[in-house]
């Protein structure tokens, strides 16, 4: 005899507040795209020589970010294996294109100094990252989340680098002066290796501070679990 089971499906659970806080923080600190994925290593070595333009970058590629995945999350169950790279690219290329009429209509000296990163961003390793990794495998909200975080992240790293290489390099900040006239200002910031001296100090802080906050979170963890000795 045959016995006809129902069949049941279950939804997909709605995400937790900290799950949505953690899907948005991540990007900020514990997997932030610059300081440890060590990702979109060109647009961050190149555009970092004034806070205008990391600001202006970051931002950039945050919107692209949290548009495209939002697009790729929507369409992820109806897309095939076989062209889900061509169409997670086409999206973020739509995003990208959007971007770039923004940057231009808002300020000129700004599209021209980001020059041909904008349209790169099509290409940049972090969006297609979070877009085959997160997007495609998470719902839209989480993965909004998850492209504002990253990219806020990403938009962080970037200033860093620019504060200090505009301030040693130019003795300025967001284009005001800092200093006085007998600042001598060490252009070497300015030029490629100085992206790449700033860079390596970021990253050297970064780790050593992440490396003394697990050495202390792991003291607290072992101290709480330390038996309790009762006197006899």
């Amino acid at each position: 005899m045959n016995q006809d089971q129902p069949t049941c499906h279950s939804a997909s659970p709605e995400p937790s507040p900290s799950e949505t806080f953690v899907a948005f923080t991540a990007g900020l600190w514990k997997q932030n795209p610059v300081f440890v994925m060590v990702l979109g290593m060109c647009p961050t070595l190149a555009i970092t020589n004034s806070v205008r333009n990391a600001i202006a970058m970051g931002l950039a590629t945050t919107f692209v970010m949290a548009s495209a995945n939002a697009f790729i999350s929507m369409v992820r169950k109806l897309v095939p294996k076989q062209v889900r790279i061509a169409t997670y690219i086409s999206m973020i290329a739509t995003s990208v294109t959007i971007v770039d009429y923004l940057v231009k209509a808002i300020s000129i000296p700004v599209y021209k100094a980001l020059g041909p990163f904008i349209p790169l961003i099509v290409s940049n390793c972090l969006t297609l990252e979070r877009a085959e990794s997160y997007a495609g495998k998470n719902p839209i909200g989480k993965s909004i989340l998850d492209g504002l975080g990253m990219g806020l992240g990403f938009t962080f790293a970037l200033t860093c680098l620019g504060t200090v290489r505009e301030v040693l390099g130019a003795g300025t900040f967001l284009g005001f002066p800092l200093f006085g006239s007998n600042f001598e200002p060490w252009v070497l910031f300015l030029l490629p290796p100085g992206g790449f001296i700033t860079l390596a100090m970021w990253l050297l802080t970064f780790t050593l501070w992440r490396e003394r906050s697990d050495k202390r979170k792991r003291a607290r963890e072992a101290a709480l679990e330390k038996p309790v000795e009762i006197a006899s």
